[in-house]
C-alpha cells in the first residue's frame, strides 16, 4: 500500500481536461454534483482502460479525485505482477498525477522497481542501466505487456515495471 507519484501530462487521454448568495449556492450546488460526476467519469475511463488490458483484480474499485489529480485503487490481485500493472495502467493516463494503492496480493512476490521514461530513453538503454546488458530489454518489455505493445512505443513521462532478473 502506498502512493505512487507520475507525472500528470503524460500518459494516455481518457477523459477531458476540464449572484446573489441563494444562487451561488445552488451554483455550489451544481458545480460539485458536476465535479463529482467528471470525476466518476474519469474513474470509469480508468477501469475501462484496466478491463482492455486484460488485467482484473477481485473486488477491482477505481475511484478519481480531479482536484490533486489522484486515482485511488483497491481490490485483491492474483499475484503482484497483475498489481503492480493495473497501478501502472491508472498512473500512466494524462491528468493522473498520483495513485493511491490499497490493494492486496493473494501471493506474495518480491516488488519490482519502477523507472520513469525520459527523452531520449529506450528500452535497451534503460536494460544497459538496470541489468548491465542491454539485450535484456525484452525482459522490460514483457514486464510492461500488454500496455506496451511494441518495444520502441515508449514516451517521456511514462512509469514502467522494472522486475528483478536473476
Amino acid at each position: 500500500m502506498g502512493l505512487f507519484s507520475f507525472i500528470k501530462d503524460a500518459g494516455e487521454k481518457l477523459f477531458g481536461i476540464g449572484d446573489a448568495q441563494a444562487e451561488e449556492a445552488a451554483n455550489a450546488q451544481a458545480k460539485a454534483e458536476k465535479v463529482a460526476a467528471a470525476n466518476q467519469a474519469a474513474a470509469d475511463a480508468i477501469a475501462g482502460y484496466v478491463a482492455k488490458q486484460d488485467l482484473t483484480a477481485e473486488n477491482l474499485e477505481i475511484g478519481f479525485d480531479g482536484a490533486s489529480g489522484t486515482v485511488q485503487v483497491a481490490g485483491v490481485a492474483d499475484s503482484q505482477e497483475t498489481k503492480e500493472k493495473i497501478l501502472l495502467c491508472c498512473g500512466n493516463v494524462r491528468g493522473v498525477e498520483n495513485v493511491e494503492d490499497n490493494m492486496v496480493v493473494n501471493s506474495t512476490e518480491p516488488e519490482a522497481t519502477f523507472h520513469t521514461v525520459v527523452s531520449g530513453d529506450t528500452l535497451s538503454k534503460i536494460a544497459k542501466e538496470v541489468y548491465g546488458d542491454a539485450m535484456k530489454y525484452p525482459v522490460i518489455f514483457e514486464a510492461n505487456k500488454p500496455m506496451l505493445s511494441h518495444p520502441d512505443k515508449i514516451y517521456p513521462g511514462q512509469v514502467l515495471r522494472i522486475p528483478a532478473v536473476s
